[in-house]
């Protein structure tokens, strides 16, 4: 017994302090990387192949989220009881649905930005498809105000920006052409899918709705996508397209009653051109006009 003591009074003696364990023990140096600020002006980007594939990928994306949920919208409008249609709970299902798979699909895509600890992630764990982690330039965008939103905060350049911009729209009126080219008549006759202000409401009921709805949208993309989030000492493991996706359903729950949701750029200038009607432009011009 004596000689068990002793061993215990060595042990204490030589480990005295107390040894830290988990995340504890780690340094407190930074354990997770933040990509340089972008410049301004990138001209080396308008010679490089993965600027416009990642352009076309927002055009693809857009086109087919406007299309699949201008359709979802035309069959709930359309018909006269709601009882057999998705309903407004079904809308915004589609709406968030599509943009989880989207960015999901579509993020990263400009692959030549991405650094070799970034790839190093994305095969290990590929279900993860870390939106925007790596380097926003890598696209997933899908939104003008979620572009804005990087340009902003310095994750993307101001060319890559305008270029992703224009094909976003291009694809939102795009999308909404092959809707009312295939049936035409139920799109001239239900709305086309167009933002526009619910009897009941004012414009400027629809401005403050579209405002909060989008700082919504706009402040989860940066939540999710923050660096610091996918460090290891998070305890939270990030799959940035589902949060994303999942804030774009409970805004169009609130604000589909008021505006139809849009929170889009695209997607409502998409639809307002190929709808093509003075009330939505009406809507359209006084809800942007105090931004």
């Amino acid at each position: 017994m004596e000689g068990k003591e002793e061993d215990v009074r060595v042990g204490a003696n030589k480990f005295s302090e107390r040894q830290l364990i988990g995340t504890a023990a780690q340094s407190h140096a930074k354990d997770y990387k933040e990509p340089p600020p972008a410049p301004l002006f990138e001209p080396a980007e308008l010679r490089s192949w993965s600027f416009y594939r990642a352009g076309i990928a927002e055009f693809m994306a857009t086109f087919l989220f406007i299309y699949v949920s201008i359709l979802t919208v035309m069959g709930v409008v359309k018909s006269d009881s709601k009882c057999s249609t998705v309903g407004i709970q079904g809308i915004a299902w589609c709406f968030g649905g599509m943009i989880f798979a989207l960015v999901y699909c579509t993020a990263g895509i400009s692959g030549k930005f991405l650094s070799p600890c970034c790839l190093y992630r994305l095969l290990l764990q590929l279900h993860f498809s870390v939106f925007g982690i790596c380097d926003a330039r890598a696209g997933g965008h899908i939104n003008p105000a979620v572009t804005f939103g990087l340009l902003l905060a310095r994750k993307l350049s101001l060319t890559r920006a305008v270029f992703y911009v224009v094909m976003q729209c291009l694809g939102s009126i795009c999308g909404a052409g092959v809707v009312k080219g295939f049936q035409k008549g139920v799109y001239e006759s239900n709305g086309g899918g167009a933002n526009v202000v619910a009897a009941g409401y004012t414009k400027g009921d629809g401005l403050g709705a579209e405002i909060v709805g989008t700082f919504i949208l706009v402040y989860t993309v940066f939540s999710a996508t923050d660096a610091k989030r996918s460090a290891r000492d998070s305890h939270v493991p990030v799959l940035a397209p589902l949060p994303i996706g999942f804030a774009v359903f409970l805004v169009h729950l609130a604000t589909i009653p008021i505006t139809g949701t849009g929170i889009n750029p695209a997607r409502s200038l998409g639809a307002a051109i190929i709808y093509n009607k003075e009330h939505a432009w009406n809507d359209q011009v006084s809800m942007l006009r105090p931004l």
